[in-house]
């Protein structure tokens, strides 16, 4: 694949039913700016905000993927953004002007083919890539992930499901344009009759047919015939490529997947990108943060911040070394990190993000005002990498409630909840 970015040339548009809302829909594809990733755009509602495809942006994936908030969202995304992700297409606008992209056949063939009418261009830009560091499991439920290092993005899929037509099925593939053109686009969803009703009560399938969708009938028959003996494990390799699309880069890893769903692969996306080396520059580095919190040695204690959505979120990267100055007298003979200071280093990179809600940030400082709901869950140790994760609450005069969790190699290891405000210096 190539090592360029690469978005669209032309505008092209894809017409047609939602599987889940049964509405009628145009999704217009068109070509978008280096470095802004997949964001999808309701046309319909009026001053609806961007929606970026990355994992912050779940709202909810029960049977599909839709990202956004419970006041504009656009749902069953997941056949798009495998498309892209398969196609190797890094940037791209998304215009949509209802509640769902339409569902073609019931695979991703109608983007597919969309996409590459619009002629796949190169462009200037950094490609981020993704590589998994060491070998690792996951386990939620009867669903199982084993993933490790590769070269390359590699999906292996088993699924076993009590039907007939189902049974117990597997499907691999390592994804290249071609294989994934040849191998995986034309891959249809798949459900059973027999809960259309309970689906379409819950507000779901009321746009499913047999045109875009294998019903698997009562007798053990499917509705249509198969392209592929195992469709529905290639179906579902394909729903992991898309919503795997989320991390917002090219992942290189070898994954088995054991029974997968949208709402285990968007776990298996977050554990990833906790844990996995990323080629994408930091947003800000330690010069940055210097002209921004007024800490110093030895007690800055914020290395890098890695992603940010003002207002809403923030990921900053603490590296652990031998060389804390509060090693020789913590523990000495047994270095551990002191809880204290992760709860700090979780509260400076907080602060970073209420700074980011004023202008003049020379000008302010931010004083914590309570941390409630404390809890660590491992010793943090030299050689570790902690990951804080914020999300602002609420945020009212210049008063902020946050929620941070720090992780080391994807695992939590502290939270807590706190109560900030912004002050003059």
């Amino acid at each position: 694949m190539s090592e360029t970015r690469r978005s669209i040339a032309s505008t092209v548009s894809v017409t047609g039913i939602g599987l889940h809302t049964g509405a009628q829909v145009t999704a217009t594809l068109g070509p978008a700016p280096s470095g802004s990733g997949i964001v999808f755009r309701r046309v319909d509602v009026a001053d609806a905000p961007d929606i970026p495809a990355r994992l912050a942006a779940v709202h909810d994936t029960d049977r599909r993927l839709v990202l956004g908030s419970a006041e504009v969202n656009v749902g069953t995304v997941e056949h798009l953004l495998a498309a892209a992700a398969g196609l190797g297409i890094d940037d791209l606008t998304v215009e949509v002007d209802g509640p769902e992209l339409p569902s073609g056949d019931g695979s991703a063939l109608a983007f597919a083919e969309a996409l590459t009418s619009a002629e796949p261009a190169e462009q200037e830009g950094t490609v981020q890539h993704i590589a998994v560091r060491a070998p690792f499991t996951v386990h939620a439920g009867d669903t199982r992930y084993l993933i490790a290092p590769s070269g390359a993005l590699h999906l292996t899929v088993a699924i076993d499901f009590d039907h007939a037509a189902v049974g117990r099925q597997a499907a691999s593939i390592e994804l290249t344009p071609a294989s994934f053109l040849q191998e995986l686009a034309g891959a249809r969803t798949f459900g059973f009759r027999h809960e259309v009703t309970v689906l379409q009560e819950r507000g779901l399938a009321r746009g499913a047919s047999t045109d875009n969708a294998v019903a698997l009938e009562p007798d053990g028959q499917a509705s249509a015939p198969l392209r592929w003996p195992d469709e529905f494990a290639r179906h579902k390799a394909l729903d992991l490529l898309g919503d795997l699309a989320l991390l917002g880069g090219r992942l290189r890893a070898e994954i088995v997947a054991m029974r997968p769903g949208h709402t285990r692969n968007v776990e298996l996306a977050r554990t990833i990108e906790r844990t996995a080396l990323s080629t994408t520059p930091p947003v800000m580095g330690i010069q940055e943060i210097l002209g921004v919190l007024p800490h110093r040695y030895p007690f800055l204690l914020v290395d890098r911040i890695v992603h940010t959505e003002p207002g809403k979120r923030i990921v900053g990267i603490k590296n652990v070394t031998m060389n804390e100055p509060f090693f020789p007298g913590h523990f000495p003979d047994h270095p551990v990190m002191p809880g204290v200071l992760i709860v700090e280093a979780m509260a400076q990179t907080g602060g970073m993000l209420l700074l980011g809600q004023v202008d003049d940030t020379e000008g302010k400082i931010v004083y914590f005002m309570s941390i409630d709901d404390v809890k660590f869950r491992k010793p943090v140790i030299p050689g570790d990498q902690l990951r804080f994760e914020l999300e602002m609450l609420r945020f009212r005069g210049k008063t902020c409630h946050m929620q941070g969790v720090a992780y080391v190699d994807g695992q939590p290891v502290a939270e807590a909840k706190m109560m900030a405000a912004i002050v003059d210096r």
